[in-house]
């Protein structure tokens, strides 16, 4: 618990005060003077100024007790009256491409940033399982493709572009998870130059979540069907199964794989009931047939057999590290592909093909990062990464009470050469609000139900 509060604080601290700065840094070069930079609202836990400020700048820069957002305080004439002499320096008053370079500089900079983690976890490289596939989910999208598990996948990309290297599962988990979400089909490449084809446009995905695999098929890499940690007092403890045992076959059938077993073990429960089945396997040096009795469990919808055990060793890692050009270079490509993925999937959701539960709030956020603060350093900059471009997405999108909607503002002013109206600005405000409170409700409601339900 205390490891999910502290990563999740780090995590905002550090993505609102740099989309801060970046609206800070923008207007002090533009020659806006900056009253207030807060990271959080209400009250205030610490305040300073520099002793040596930025000639005419006097910002107090503040930590407020909310961490849920931040501002930047500019001297404007639409807030405060403004003496004479200074009027040059108000927000209200610079050129129209001065005020959109400060606004699009929030976003800009949580992009930025999200290009800058991705590459330094290229730099510093990660283990990851190497493209050696799995087992498909039977009458998957995999399996009608002909893949049959153990295929090694060294190339892939989507159907009529050029076959690009894949370094690891992660690679390719990737490029079938934009391939399922945009309804686009992925080429693969196997052993002896073979290439499949898997018709993922044929996928009705809403939801990203770990249904969309199973309708895809390729769950996860390849890994041995071996017996891991038993919970005492488990079906599999209590059918005699134990740790390092290598299941062979399960009623005469063979078993290849660790993703084949569990799901021989979830299909183990008909019609309510546990069905019994005779599995044979090696322990050491003997050969044994047991007969395991799974325990029947509710999962979502279904009903599914589980014998509470960790099912398959851990899979082949590889090391995945690129160059300092290569890095950054695919630091900026992962950016721009999870800032179009987001943007496709916020658009299917506004035209009902997406799910609304894909729409997450604080409480996942915090879950997840605690989740791979654990995971280790790497783990938790790529969720830092992930979140830094939602951050930049959302802030771009055209409701008033964002950047993008004050973006949308000088749009209309480039067009029309005059400002929106007053009255037109507050009717908008109060429609963009109720818009994000609506967004916001949405969001909790799917946390609460993700947590506890």
């Amino acid at each position: 618990m205390l490891l999910t509060i502290a990563a999740f604080i780090v995590a905002l601290g550090l993505l609102i005060a740099v989309h801060e700065y970046g609206h800070y840094r923008v207007a002090v070069a533009c020659g806006v003077k900056v009253l207030r930079f807060s990271v959080g609202f209400g009250r205030t836990l610490y305040r300073w100024q520099p002793k040596n400020p930025r000639p005419g700048q006097s910002t107090e820069f503040v930590i407020g007790a909310f961490p849920l957002g931040g501002y930047v305080k500019m001297l404007d004439e639409r807030e405060a009256p403004v003496a004479p002499d200074e009027r040059h320096r108000a927000f209200n008053t610079q050129p129209l491409k001065a005020r959109a370079a400060i606004v699009a500089a929030g976003p800009a900079a949580n992009l930025l940033l999200a290009v800058l983690l991705y590459a330094i976890v290229n730099w510093y490289g990660v283990q990851e399982p190497k493209a050696i596939l799995a087992s498909p989910v039977a009458g998957s999208v995999a399996e009608q493709a002909g893949l049959h598990g153990g295929e090694r996948v060294d190339r892939a990309g989507f159907d009529g572009e050029a076959l690009e290297p894949v370094r690891s599962f992660e690679d390719l988990r990737w490029l079938l998870t934009r391939g399922a979400l945009d309804a686009r089909d992925v080429r693969i490449g196997i052993e002896a130059g073979r290439d499949l084809l898997l018709p993922l446009s044929q996928i009705q995905a809403r939801d990203a979540d770990a249904q969309l695999f199973r309708k895809v098929g390729i769950m996860g890499p390849y890994t041995p069907p071996l017996i891991g940690e038993l919970v005492v007092g488990g079906a599999g403890d209590k059918s005699g199964l134990r740790k390092g045992d290598l299941v062979q076959a399960v009623d005469g059938k063979p078993v290849v794989d660790g993703q084949q077993l569990r799901e021989v073990i979830r299909a183990s429960a008909r019609g309510g009931q546990p069905v019994a089945a005779q599995w044979q396997l090696r322990r050491g040096a003997e050969t044994l047939v047991l007969a395991v009795t799974p325990q029947v469990v509710r999962e979502g919808e279904a009903t599914i057999g589980r014998i509470g055990a960790f099912v398959g060793a851990p899979p082949e890692f590889v090391s995945v590290r690129y160059g300092p050009l290569d890095g950054l270079w695919k630091g900026a490509e992962r950016t721009w592909e999870v800032s179009l993925l987001t943007l496709r999937m916020m658009g299917k959701m506004v035209i009902g093909e997406a799910s609304l539960k894909n729409l997450s709030g604080p409480l996942t956020i915090a879950d997840y990062a605690g989740k791979s603060a654990s995971l280790g350093l790497t783990q938790y900059l790529v969720f830092l990464a992930l979140i830094s471009v939602s951050l930049g997405v959302l802030n771009l999108l055209p409701l008033p009470v964002l950047d993008g909607g004050h973006l949308m503002y000088y749009l209309w002013e480039a067009a029309t050469g005059r400002s929106v109206s007053d009255a037109w600005m507050e009717r908008l405000q109060r429609g963009g609000v109720a818009v994000l409170l609506v967004m916001m409700s949405i969001a909790l409601f799917n946390d609460v139900t993700r947590l506890f339900g």
